[in-house]
């Protein structure tokens, strides 16, 4: 069973996904410049209303290098000395199998973890702290080369990465370069949000005057430009529901609450970039709910040629829903188990076998219903 969301969402000045030079992320399609906000950006704004959708945040994973630290900190606490316990750690993880930068505790790369990790790594550390302790005096500064982890230790391992109960790893998938044993297939796709129009980067000319200047003095004390855009993004994403079971071990509860979390905040996700000084912080408009048993269909191809409507999110929606009945009559829609369209104005065209929502409620617990993932 797949869950697909398809949203139209309009911001005005914003910058809210920035390339390496600050300015507003873009993609040429449909041979014009189109606003964009990578799948990146988009899942992490989502992850991290997980919790306000239904998940305790025991049941939601980190992204981060800094396992080391946070392990010895628990170390300490748990009264092993504070000058050794960074070391043992940095030890413990290279017997896990994990590299290690040994001047700044970091592992090489991010891990996608679930939040009992630092526990796991702490508790390994702590069975076998004479061991470690050795092994990390015995280093003299040098970096040891990588060895396989022995039975016990990757025993370790696996139930330190285990992610059968971490719901954001089971969606969002996980990949280890070093063990693929540890990968996790992704339940969810995530597509980078376009502009279903043309845009132009603008640049907002500021000045700022130092309060404390005597009044005769003038001018500017700081000078400078920020890029923006305005535009009207068209968001894909969508939820293998089998999958997400498979991930959780079959546990059909959390697999019910993960898809509700998942629709829920990804309705919601905003992202954070220049929040603070141009408060972009507005609401999808349009929104579609398809759930069907095999198949998916990113409706990008309906802003192929850019809207030029004066009312852009009215033009985006009536080329959402006329591209995706297009697609129904073109490939025929057996699969499809339900269509929930659901817009904050009330006007949705070309609703014929669309059923129409009149809230977020109606349009999240219509779609749940469907796909068989509804909660208590």
């Amino acid at each position: 069973m797949i869950i697909e969301l398809h949203l139209l969402q309009s911001f005005p000045v914003s910058n809210l996904n920035r390339d390496d030079v600050g300015q507003p992320k873009t993609a040429t399609f449909g041979g014009s410049t189109r606003g964009r906000i990578s799948s990146q950006c988009l899942k992490r704004s989502a992850r991290q209303l997980f919790t306000e959708h239904g998940l305790d945040e025991a049941e939601t994973g980190v992204r981060t290098k800094r396992l080391r630290n946070d392990a010895a900190d628990l170390l300490v606490e748990r009264g092993r000395d504070a000058e050794t316990a960074p070391g043992v750690a940095t030890a413990g993880l290279e017997q896990l199998g994990f590299g290690v930068d040994q001047a700044k505790g970091l592992t090489e790369y991010l891990l996608f973890v679930g939040r009992t990790a630092i526990t796991h790594l702490a508790d390994y550390c702590d069975a076998n702290w004479e061991t470690l302790l050795a092994a990390s005096a015995g280093k003299n500064g040098k970096k040891p080369a990588k060895a396989k982890p022995s039975k016990e230790a990757a025993a370790e391992a696996k139930r330190m990465l285990d992610a059968t109960r971490v719901a954001d790893v089971a969606l969002f998938g996980r990949m280890i370069a070093d063990n693929k044993d540890f990968n996790v297939d992704a339940a969810s796709q995530v597509a980078h949000a376009l502009s279903t129009h043309s845009v132009a980067t603008e640049f907002d000319f500021y000045t700022a005057v130092d309060d404390l200047k005597p009044e005769a003095e003038s001018g500017a004390d700081m000078i400078g430009t920020v890029d923006f855009n305005s535009a009207c993004y068209y968001r894909y994403a969508n939820l293998d529901l089998d999958r997400l079971r498979v991930n959780l071990a079959g546990d059909d509860q959390l697999a019910n609450r993960a898809a509700a979390a998942w629709l829920g905040a990804f309705i919601h996700a905003v992202p954070s970039g220049k929040q603070n000084s141009m408060a972009a912080r507005t609401m999808p408009s349009t929104l579609l709910g398809v759930v069907r048993d095999t198949g998916a269909w990113n409706l990008a191809n309906a802003f192929l040629k850019p809207v030029t409507d004066a009312d852009l999110m009215a033009g985006s929606t009536t080329r959402l829903t006329t591209h995706f009945q297009q697609l129904r009559g073109f490939y025929g829609d057996s699969g499809i188990r339900a269509a929930i369209a659901a817009s904050v104005t009330g006007d949705i065209p070309h609703t014929d076998d669309i059923d129409t929502a009149a809230s977020i409620d109606q349009f999240t617990s219509g779609v749940l219903t469907a796909a068989g993932a509804a909660t208590a």
